[in-house]
């Protein structure tokens, strides 16, 4: 059986499980959580080594600038239309229309970030203490510019460009030993979920899930899917198909950091991406390419507006446009983190904090979605980028053989 089918079977038996044991399922969370810490394990080395490898690959500096600007425009340009298309569905569906609410006090976030602090502590004092805590944006800055360094240091760089290399294989076949374990933990993941927050957590805030649901269906058609047909000139179908494994664990984790060794296996293995193309878009695309997230906190915002009655004006939306941009730039690949950054949207228009406390009860279920649209945003530029730099078999992407961590198949090598 292919591991994605054995996820989502794990998922499935999951939720059943969950709901016939209820509040039991507390028990068995432990058992999930050493699957997410053993993911979690693998993250910092994983995109510290393969992000220095995927610079020092495109030894062409010119090439190396050609799709950086490439990956950054997409993801920015991306990030901009889900956000209108998360206000234009929470201004057609009006998720919070007659709620009612009244404002009473601003609601104290602890770990809030403001927006500027953000942006300045991009580039680490201390790269080491960075790697340490896993501050997973300094991490990536600090491997640019060591890879860059690596390749203006000519011959004497190459030993350390040697190293890195074999960091990335080994945290790869590590990567490989832990999803062994995947069904399984995907399984007592979705227990503990099912079993503590119940089916029944979908009701109250039925038309906010929908109206996220239904922008990120649109988005991925839209915007997704005409990159790949018109942009990448590629067939829409092969590419879900490969992206399988990567979807699977997505859904069960709503995390885009956890979900990076697969989605880096799924886009060389299955797609045909090149590595060193795979190594520089993919571990940058799960910190800063937040589709998902950036249509939750458009509707998020429109929707408590509503619930407040307060009418937010054309600067207003731009203004969300602008700022959820920027905070999705900022948010962190993990489960919960949208939250968060939610509070820099609210503040920045003026809008109560507490109404974060309504969404907060739904984030696990919209982050289901918007884990899958983050994910399937990195492939989609990563297949457009190495079709554009001729780093692309075309061959693989068509008939996406869907190779298995368990068959031990390393990722595809550079073909440049």
């Amino acid at each position: 059986m292919k591991p994605w089918k054995k996820m989502l079977m794990g998922l499935g038996l999951g939720v059943l499980v969950g709901i016939l044991i209820g509040p039991k399922a507390q028990y068995v969370k432990p058992f999930g959580t050493v699957f997410l810490t053993l993911l979690n394990m693998l993250i910092v080395p994983l995109v510290f080594s393969s992000m220095c490898v995927g610079i020092t690959s495109i030894s062409d500096i010119r090439k190396l600038g050609r799709v950086g600007f490439k990956t950054l425009l997409l993801f920015v340009v991306t990030t901009m239309i889900a956000i209108v298309f998360g206000l234009f569905a929470a201004h057609f569906i009006k998720p919070g229309a007659g709620m009612g609410l009244s404002y009473s006090r601003e609601l104290a976030l602890d770990n809030t970030p403001a927006l500027s602090k953000m942006f300045l502590d991009l580039v680490p004092t201390n790269p080491i203490g960075s790697l340490a805590t896993g501050n997973i944006l300094q991490v990536i800055i600090f491997a640019i510019f060591l890879g860059l360094g690596i390749n203006f240091a000519g011959e004497k760089g190459k030993p350390l460009a040697r190293f890195m290399e074999s960091l990335s294989e080994v945290m790869f076949a590590m990567t490989r030993l832990v999803m062994k374990l995947a069904p399984f933990g995907i399984f007592f993941i979705m227990i503990w979920v099912t079993g503590t927050f119940g089916v029944a957590i979908l009701f109250p805030l039925l038309k906010l899930i929908f109206a996220i649901y239904l922008a990120s269906i649109i988005h991925l058609v839209v915007v997704f899917g005409g990159i790949l047909i018109f942009l990448a000139k590629v067939r829409v179908g092969p590419f879900f198909k490969g992206m399988g494994d990567a979807i699977a664990m997505a859904i069960s984790t709503t995390s885009s950091s956890a979900t990076l060794p697969t989605t880096l296996h799924c886009v060389e293995q299955n797609l045909g991406v090149s590595k060193n193309i795979a190594n520089f878009i993919l571990p940058l695309g799960c910190t800063i390419n937040m589709n998902g997230t950036a249509i939750f906190q458009a509707i998020a915002a429109l929707f408590i507006a509503q619930c407040y009655g307060i009418d937010l004006t054309i600067v207003n939306m731009i203004t969300i446009v602008a700022t959820a941009t920027l905070s999705a730039v900022g948010c962190a690949g993990i489960p919960g983190a949208g939250i968060v950054t939610l509070s820099i949207v609210l503040s920045t228009i003026g809008l109560p904090l507490e109404g974060i406390a309504i969404v907060a009860g739904i984030d696990r279920i919209r982050d289901i979605i918007g884990t899958v649209l983050n994910v399937l945003g990195d492939g989609v530029v990563a297949v457009y980028v190495a079709k554009s730099e001729k780093e692309f078999d075309e061959t693989c992407y068509n008939h996406t053989v869907n190779v298995s961590y368990q068959e031990g198949a390393m990722p595809t090598e550079s073909k440049s």
